[in-house]
């Protein structure tokens, strides 16, 4: 995206935000609450329209993009809110997300039309495939609802990967997982920029230091630094502005602590804006 402005009401939730995210790379973008975190993913989604500025992927400009056509694009994504269909088994739920590489779609399996019966045993192979590689493959007839939320995570992950996208777009991947989870996620992440890129909207800065290549950070919906792990550790501004310690000293933070919390908006008492985490 590039020059990206974002306004609600009035308030602006992204100012001139430009960043990109380089072939097998992990991106990750930090800020405390109001920085624009939530409202950038939203654009890079589709589910918010900048007032102005561009997106472009892959050698084209993206106008007007939209949530349904992310798939067809080569973009996966999840959402803190998983989104998963109660109703439908994790295996089923799972096969929405390969539904990209079936040539004759829901509706032909719906009227049992040919192909549809082949179709659906690949897109179920690969569904399952997906399923073992993320070490839930045991759940695939259970329904979502009657499993640990950090399990539905993974379904949720599954249903993103099983699209096998060229960018991979996780907004707050770590909520809810504890520390052993957490390292196990990072690991899984490290090994998916091996065939994709990564962004990653996330708090838990152990988790954004060890598996990130590059991490933009937001503050007041305008990118005040951008570079390595360590290169955003130990940038001034960066500290001064609202990270602190949390940066500083990630070593040292507990995993689950909350990054956007009052030591991270210390130094900025109205940090409260509304629009966007």
């Amino acid at each position: 995206m590039t020059g990206v402005d974002v306004a609600f009401g009035g308030i602006k939730a992204l100012t001139g935000v430009s960043l990109d995210v380089a072939p097998r790379q992990v991106l990750g973008v930090i800020g405390p609450n109001g920085a624009g975190k939530t409202t950038l993913f939203n654009v890079a989604c589709g589910f918010v329209q900048p007032d102005a500025g561009t997106l472009h992927w892959q050698g084209r400009e993206l106008t007007g993009l939209r949530p349904h056509q992310l798939a067809g694009l080569g973009i996966g994504r999840t959402l803190q809110g998983l989104g998963l269909f109660d109703r439908m088994s994790v295996l089923e739920n799972v096969m929405v997300g390969a539904d990209r590489h079936a040539r004759s779609g829901f509706l032909s399996a719906l009227l049992a039309l040919p192909r549809s019966g082949t179709e659906e045993r690949a897109l179920r192979e690969r569904a399952l495939a997906v399923l073992s590689e993320l070490g839930i493959a045991d759940h695939a007839a259970r329904l979502p609802t009657s499993l640990p939320y950090p399990v539905r995570k993974r379904v949720a992950l599954a249903r993103a990967l099983v699209s096998e996208p060229d960018l991979l777009l996780l907004d707050e991947p770590a909520s809810g997982l504890s520390n052993d989870e957490m390292d196990e996620l990072g690991a899984l992440i490290r090994g998916l920029a091996g065939r994709m890129s990564v962004m990653l909207v996330e708090h838990h800065m152990d988790l954004v230091m060890s598996v990130c290549d590059d991490i933009v950070v937001l503050d007041f919906g305008r990118v005040i630094a951008r570079g390595g792990p360590e290169e955003v550790r130990r940038d001034p501004a960066v500290l001064a502005a609202y990270l602190g310690d949390e940066v500083g000293h990630h070593e040292d933070a507990p995993a689950d602590g909350p990054a956007d919390g009052p030591a991270a908006t210390a130094g900025h008492p109205g940090h409260n804006d509304p629009v966007g985490g």
